[in-house]
């Protein structure tokens, strides 16, 4: 059992690497784009779901865990995004 946590605790401190990769692109995201509407774009949000789910089915991770997990991702994402967006704007 030590060794499964071990390697899970490796594997969460790579996951981190990539959300916090990921993050650095939706702050980017957020300072380039000139129109707040534009920040919640629900045909993009599909897009990605949609993207994950099929990179689930080739990889064997559940729909289960897949789908909830980036939606929540993706709805943290898009409210970062929107403070990145009106800090930028304030000034």
């Amino acid at each position: 059992m030590q060794e499964v946590r071990r390697e899970i605790d490796r594997l969460d401190r790579t996951l981190v690497r990539l959300v916090a990769e990921r993050q650095s692109y939706i702050e980017a995201a957020g300072r380039l784009k000139t129109d707040r509407q534009r920040v919640r774009d629900e045909a993009r949000i599909e897009d990605v779901v949609q993207k994950i789910l099929d990179q689930a089915a080739k990889d064997g991770l559940n729909p289960n865990i897949a789908e909830p997990v980036w939606r929540l991702l993706i709805e943290k994402s898009i409210a970062h995004e929107f403070d990145v967006f009106d800090k930028k704007h304030q000034k």
